[in-house]
């Protein structure tokens, strides 16, 4: 059986072997990083999680009510700690609702179902700990189903692999079935880099501890005093992207992977993608599904817009 250890190991090893050099931001959520993610959320310059935490909160009784009352399997994917997403199953009929976190995080998951118990005492929660990506399979049921998706995750995919997994969630929906999706929109340079480069420092703490990852978990010798953080943002596409920059010409040893990786003053490694979206944009992705965008709701500020798209 592989393990996750060697699963990471082949990345890095795929990863810092490649000409363009790339981490994936899915190993980021290791301890030390689920906690330096916390933090971001609570800083000012990252707007994100106000912004869905207000729509969430001041309309949640309305997105209820648009996905309905009847019986219902709410389906979270990358669920976090739960605290949006109690201002809106507060307002669904508890006896006819079964909300269903999934995040790959253990703790995370233990950590929401005993929220969510005593939060919402009523509501029959039923925690998973898994990657969604390979459980998309295991939705399928004959209950109606709302799918979560918030937080603007979708934006650190492609839109190619945004089309593909929309389409793959497409798949296991039944006719009436809905999708909640929390997307960041287009907006200004500097409303949107101060986000991915606060001025704590933060957020460049989150992306070196993947170095310190690899250190602990891979024996890297990564010396991440000799690296730093990149953010940019293209206003114009709408995307931001992070960055590990080498300051200096150096070579890195991982005893996991058996290699030794060399990296050029000024080179980059590649880490996360943030996508940033127009409803023109979310229209190419879902185009050639049966998902109509059925209503939408902003925030006062109309940086984020959380969207219900029911497959028909």
């Amino acid at each position: 059986m592989i393990t996750e250890k060697t699963l990471f190991a082949q990345h890095v090893e795929k990863g810092l072997s490649s000409t363009q050099k790339f981490l994936s931001s899915m190993y980021f959520y290791d301890k030390k990083g689920e906690a330096l993610f916390r933090e971001i959320m609570n800083l000012e310059e990252y707007y994100l999680t106000d912004c869905e935490m207000e729509i969430l909160r001041v309309q949640g009784n309305e997105i209820a009510k648009a996905i309905g009352n009847e019986p219902l399997d709410i389906i979270e994917l990358g669920a976090g700690d739960g605290i949006k997403t109690k201002e809106l199953l507060k307002h669904f009929d508890f006896e006819n609702v079964t909300y269903s976190p999934i995040d790959i995080s253990e703790q995370a998951i233990i950590d929401i179902t005993a929220k969510m118990k005593e939060w919402l005492p009523q509501l029959n929660t039923k925690g998973i700990c898994g990657d969604y990506f390979k459980m998309i399979g295991d939705f399928k049921s004959d209950r109606k189903k709302v799918i979560l998706f918030l937080g603007s995750n979708l934006g650190n995919m492609t839109d190619d692999q945004a089309r593909g997994f929309l389409g793959q969630l497409h798949q296991v929906m039944n006719t009436g079935d809905s999708i909640l999706l929390g997307l960041d929109l287009i907006k200004s340079e500097d409303i949107v880099l101060p986000a991915y480069s606060d001025s704590k420092g933060v957020t460049a703490q989150f992306n070196l501890n993947l170095l310190e990852r690899i250190n602990r978990e891979l024996g890297g010798n990564f010396d991440t005093s000799q690296f730093e953080h990149l953010a940019t943002y293209n206003e114009k596409e709408g995307i931001a992207k992070s960055f590990i920059r080498s300051k200096i010409d150096q070579t890195v040893i991982i005893k996991e992977t058996e290699g030794s990786y060399s990296f050029k003053k000024g080179e980059l490694i590649h880490t996360e993608v943030s996508r940033k979206y127009d409803l023109d944009i979310i229209r190419k992705i879902i185009d050639g599904t049966s998902l109509q965008l059925k209503y939408q709701f902003t925030d006062h500020r109309q940086y984020f817009t959380n969207l219900i798209f029911t497959k028909i």
